[in-house]
């Protein structure tokens, strides 16, 4: 999986007014968690944008000013209310020998000729739940969806993957092909004219 690089500084003060004076200076505060104990730090907001905005999903390297590094991944995060500022990030120290669980975005390949004759694709599972070692996480799951007919489902169990584990249940739907209401419409209508054409004219006496 592909990282994104926080430069930060760790944080001497934790308390309130300390957190207020980061904030108001453009800096986020931040807790890493996962090691011996929690280590606070704070880093421009600026060096956030590649993490939080975007769909896809990063390790961070946090770089602090001591020299220190340390692969991580992020846990939460908090946004103000009205300004969507960012407030507070958590992080979770990732190590090679322990498996770590993210949430990994889904891409869908290739073309269902169910869409093609007019049914409807629905995704409804855009991420699935992975725990995997750090060196193993995947940056995106690939799901074919070349043989989807109408009708057709596409399980968890097809993204199966030895690198990683699935936390999800083998009867979880990630994509499907349904029919259309356009499509039910016109069958029916067509069933219909069919039927009136079978019918025979009453005769006038």
């Amino acid at each position: 999986m592909k990282s994104i690089t926080i430069k930060g500084s760790k944080r001497e003060s934790v308390g309130k007014s300390s957190t207020k004076a980061l904030r108001n200076a453009g800096k986020v505060p931040c807790v890493l968690y996962g090691g011996e104990q929690p280590l606070h730090f704070a880093a421009d907001e600026i060096e956030f944008k590649n993490l939080v905005y975007t769909p896809n999903v990063y390790t961070a390297l946090i770089e602090l000013e001591s020299g220190e590094k340390l692969n991580a991944v992020l846990q939460d995060i908090q946004f103000h209310p009205v300004s969507d500022k960012i407030l507070h990030v958590d992080f979770y120290q990732l190590f090679s020998d322990k498996e770590v669980t993210m949430n990994i975005p889904v891409r869908l390949d290739g073309v269902s000729p169910g869409v093609r004759n007019g049914g409807v694709l629905r995704f409804p599972n855009r991420t699935l739940k992975v725990k995997a070692l750090p060196d193993n996480l995947p940056d995106f799951i690939t799901v074919d969806i070349s043989k989807l007919k109408i009708g057709d489902k596409v399980f968890v169990t097809a993204a199966q993957n030895d690198a990683y584990t699935i936390l999800h249940p083998d009867n979880t739907v990630i994509a499907q092909v349904r029919m259309s209401r356009a499509v039910v419409v016109a069958d029916e209508e067509e069933e219909e004219e069919e039927a009136a054409a079978e019918t025979p004219e009453a005769s006038n006496e």
